[in-house]
């Protein structure tokens, strides 16, 4: 009899794009992740085939008015319904802290493709994805990634 596997499947999101930072630091942390086309449709369908067996979905998207933190967000809405992150945000934003990076919980993911994402995701996973609004690729550099790597190791491990 094969044994089950127990262990938590975490799927990373961020955007294609050669100069977007989402998908940068995905590919950087993770081996388990997926990159979102960049328009509406395209996304919906990425969405749409991101397998069902995940426990959790951590969704990054930049934001240019971030420097050095990165801001969780709490829900995404489309024509006028909001959707909740079943996350603990709280809990990732310790973990943030524990990784040395400066974040705060907002109530606002936009109104463009982050939003749109975050959208599809909560609506199919049932609650199970949280997004994070990064920094900009200039603002991208190693020592971020390396924190980042450090967040995602804690709320795999559970440390």
């Amino acid at each position: 009899m094969a044994e089950k596997d127990n262990s938590l499947k975490i799927l990373l999101t961020g955007f294609k794009g050669k100069n977007n930072s989402s998908g940068k630091l995905v590919q950087a942390i993770s081996e388990n992740y997926r990159l979102l086309t960049n328009s509406f449709d395209g996304l919906k369908k990425d969405i749409e085939e991101i397998s069902g067996d995940i426990n959790f979905l951590i969704m990054f998207g930049c934001d240019k008015n971030l420097k050095d933190s990165v801001r969780i967000e709490r829900f995404a809405e489309k024509n006028g319904e909001k959707i909740a992150s079943g996350a603990d945000q709280a809990k990732i934003s310790t973990s943030l802290d524990k990784a040395g990076i400066e974040n705060c919980i907002s109530d606002t993911s936009g109104h463009y493709l982050c939003n749109e994402a975050y959208w599809y995701a909560l609506k199919k996973l049932n609650g199970k994805a949280v997004f994070i609004h990064i920094p900009t690729i200039k603002n991208l550099d190693e020592s971020f990634i390396d924190k980042m790597k450090k967040f995602v190791s804690y709320e795999i491990g559970g440390k």
